[in-house]
C-alpha cells in the first residue's frame, strides 16, 4: 500500500503519534512503535496511516449494503466527538455507559428501545394527555431514563455490521460481545490496548481530543 504523505503529516499535526509510557505498553502494539521520547512511546505514523486506510476500506465495505456501524465512545474525551459523527452519518451509538448485553442480548434490548419509541410517539401524539399530572411526570422520567440508556440505538433494528470504538480497553465489554458474535471491531487504540481483540486497529493516540477528532472524522467519512 502506498503511504499518503499528507495523511502522515495530518496525523502528526493532530498529535496522533503520542502514546503512554513504555511500561503501559501491551505486547501486541510493539510493532507499531517507532521509538520513545521522555519515556513515552511514539507511534510509527506511516504504519498508523496504513492501518487507517485499511480501517476506512473495511467500514466502506461493511456499510455499502445498508450495514450499520455501532459507534462506542463512552470516555470523556471521545463522547461528544463520537456522538456528533454517528448522528451526522445516521449511525447508532453508545456514548455513555455500555449496557451489558446490548449486542449479545439484543432481542431484549430492542424491546426496551421499542418501548422508548412508543412512549415518545404517544407523547408527541397527545395520547398521554388522558393520564394525571403525576402519571405523566412518571412517564416523562421513564422516557428520560430510557433515552439516556438507549437513545442512540433507536435506528438499530438488527445487529450492526461492525462496531467502531475509541479505546477498546475502555470499551472492553462491547468489544468482548462483538468478538463473541463475530462482529468486526474497528478501533482507535493506544499502546495499552490488546490489538488481538480488534479486527481493524488504528494504533494512535486515543486520549487527546484533537487526535480523536481527526481519526473519527476520517473513519466516519468512509461510511457509505
Amino acid at each position: 500500500m502506498t503511504i499518503n504523505k499528507d495523511t502522515v503529516k495530518e496525523l502528526f499535526e493532530a498529535g496522533a503519534h503520542y502514546s503512554y509510557t513504555k511500561s503501559r505498553r501491551h505486547p501486541s502494539v510493539l510493532k507499531y512503535i517507532f521509538g520513545q521520547k521522555d519515556k513515552h512511546d511514539i507511534f510509527d505514523l506511516e504504519q498508523t496511516a496504513e492501518m487507517l486506510e485499511k480501517a476506512k476500506d473495511a467500514v466502506a465495505e461493511l456499510t455499502k449494503a445498508d450495514g450499520q456501524i455501532l459507534f462506542l465512545g463512552g470516555k470523556n474525551e471521545a463522547r461528544d466527538i463520537m456522538r456528533s459523527a454517528a448522528e451526522r452519518k445516521g449511525q447508532p451509538y453508545v456514548c455513555g455507559r455500555y449496557i451489558g448485553g446490548t449486542l449479545t442480548n439484543f432481542k431484549e434490548i430492542r424491546k426496551r428501545i421499542d418501548k422508548l419509541e412508543k412512549l415518545i410517539s404517544d407523547k408527541e401524539s397527545g395520547a398521554l394527555d388522558k393520564f394525571t399530572k403525576l402519571e405523566r411526570l412518571m412517564i416523562d422520567r421513564e422516557i428520560a431514563d430510557l433515552e439516556q440508556k438507549f437513545g442512540g440505538l433507536l435506528s438499530m433494528k438488527k445487529l450492526p455490521a461492525g462496531i467502531f470504538v475509541v479505546d477498546p480497553e475502555f470499551e472492553s465489554k462491547g468489544v468482548a460481545e462483538a468478538n463473541q458474535l463475530g462482529i468486526p471491531v474497528i478501533a482507535i487504540a493506544n499502546n495499552d490496548c490488546d490489538l488481538s481483540k480488534v479486527t481493524y486497529p488504528v494504533p494512535a493516540n486515543d486520549t487527546t481530543r484533537k487526535s480523536i477528532q481527526y481519526l473519527v472524522d476520517a473513519i466516519a467519512s468512509a461510511i457509505k
